[in-house]
């Protein structure tokens, strides 16, 4: 195994002396856990309780039998606990993400009332509970932890910043601009970086003692884990270099001795991390850096809605099917619909279906974007374009599967070759099929593109989308399709 020659320590510049961590700040910080955990405990109990005697009071019109709901509306709060206490929920919470700590106590909800109800049921003592006031009472309990958890966290990352309750502590080994980096984006995480050393050099000619069992005994080494010994951080964190990471781990491992949390992180890589997960793949681990958008479940659910929604779309519309050709025969010469070429889910061609709204029908590299009072936008093509009813036609794209209801608008291919040169993720947006609104559309992100920073803030909320995809967004931005006026800003 490679030796370690030396190392030399240099502070990271906090503004404060380096002490080790206060144990009055340890105890607020413990007073506090323990103060969260049974706030959740007695809320989750009155909640449950309280959805009982109001299930009961106004559907069934009668009282529960208080003792019965009080012990299990106890028990259902003592389970909680239990599970966020067994699953370390509460561990780490000075660095966990809020998304993370809310979702955690939202799977801590579904395993309690899981492993209740399957209990009274094998022990066939269900008959003296209502279901529905169970649903009740879990529907009660899941929003009581969120908004208990949402509180809580709120609070807590104030109580941070402000020396009340201590921020994690970490030390930083590597070089000294990586770990002034890693320090600032450590310490908008509510994390403070109290001592860096340099990383141990690397000396050709110099190679371990006899006597000694790798690194662990060398003396550099060892002054290094005595110095970090006596700072009492909760964590270490390695920046290494790309050539160092065998002797990254060889420090891991030395360094394992101390009872913190020893992290390794690639200089360099800290952005790439961010997006990053570790995954088990066949019997290897790797990180996955992007994934699919959307899991097979997700298609199904997602295409289930765009059929249904295609499907009354066009009732709802079938009026405008008959007064708009009307509308566009009696205006102007040529066809009522209008078949342009563009790009769909990963990067096939499709025909996309419009209520023509202008005198020329201009299409592949022909394709010249609209502009403010344009002279080819007919009269009854200037108003359905405003009231986004030329769109309507692509129900049908929906209901075929070129299209999805909600997805990034589909550009002309001109379009996507120019500003596909210019913008890396420009064609990730492509990942999913493209929709009739979307995220980018319902905020004020539609129209003429003739700048380069419209066009990329159209993507970046493409891809805001497209990596948060839920059914809830897709139902928020169909009803904002409707309601906000943001949606017709740049119509013309």
């Amino acid at each position: 195994m490679s030796s370690f020659a030396s190392y030399t320590n240099s502070p990271v510049s906090t503004g404060r002396p380096v002490h080790p961590a206060p144990p009055i700040a340890i105890n607020r910080l413990v007073a506090a856990l323990v103060f969260a955990a049974g706030a959740e405990f007695v809320l989750v109990a009155v909640a449950a309780y309280g959805a009982a005697v109001l299930y009961h009071g106004l559907v069934l019109l009668d009282s529960p039998d208080a003792p019965k709901y009080i012990q299990e509306s106890i028990l259902i709060s003592t389970l909680q606990l239990f599970v966020s206490l067994g699953l370390r929920q509460y561990s780490r919470i000075q660095t966990q993400p809020r998304h993370v700590f809310l979702w955690s106590g939202a799977v801590s909800v579904f395993f309690v009332f899981s492993f209740f109800i399957s209990t009274i049921f094998l022990l066939k003592i269900s008959d003296g509970y209502s279901r529905a006031t169970v649903i009740a009472q879990a529907v009660t309990a899941l929003l009581t932890v969120l908004c208990t958890r949402a509180i809580w966290f709120s609070l807590l990352q104030p109580a941070i910043a402000s020396g009340l309750i201590e921020a994690r502590r970490v030390i930083l080994i590597g070089d000294s601009s990586h770990c002034a980096g890693f320090s600032a984006r450590a310490m908008a995480a509510g994390i403070r970086t109290i001592r860096s050393f340099d990383f141990p050099t690397l000396r050709a000619n110099s190679l371990p003692p006899a006597r000694c069992d790798g690194v662990q005994g060398l003396p550099h080494t060892r002054q290094l884990i005595a110095d970090c010994r006596l700072l009492r951080a909760d964590d270490i964190v390695i920046l290494s270099s790309e050539s160092g990471v065998s002797a990254s781990l060889a420090l891991a491992s030395a360094l394992s001795e101390l009872p913190v949390d020893v992290h390794v992180v690639p200089a360099g890589a800290v952005d790439l991390l961010a997006v990053s997960r570790i995954t088990q793949f066949g019997n290897m681990v790797t990180m996955r850096i992007f994934q699919s958008p959307l899991t097979p479940l997700n298609r199904v659910i997602k295409r289930a809605f765009d059929i249904v929604a295609a499907i009354i779309g066009l009732i709802l519309a079938s009026p405008l099917f008959i007064i708009i050709p009307l509308a566009i025969k009696l205006d102007s010469p040529g066809p009522v619909l209008f078949r342009q070429t563009r790009h769909g889910f990963n990067n096939d061609f499709i025909r996309v279906l419009k209520f023509r709204s202008m005198s020329v029908m201009e299409d592949g590299d022909n394709f010249k974007q609209a502009t403010r009072h344009d002279p080819r936008v007919t009269r009854v093509g200037r108003f359905i374009r405003h009231t986004n009813m030329d769109e309507i036609p692509q129900l049908l794209n929906v209901l075929v599967g070129d299209m999805s209801l909600v997805g990034p608008r589909p550009h002309a291919t001109s379009q996507n070759e120019a500003f596909a040169q210019l913008i890396s993720s420009f064609s990730r947006r492509h990942n999913v099929k493209p929709g009739i609104t979307g995220w980018a559309q319902v905020n004020g992100h539609r129209g003429e593109t003739d700048t380069l920073d419209k066009m990329q803030r159209r993507i970046e909320h493409d891809l805001y989308y497209i990596d948060n995809w839920s059914l809830p967004l897709d139902l928020k931005i169909v009803v904002m399709t409707f309601f906000s006026r943001k949606v017709y800003w740049n119509a013309f």
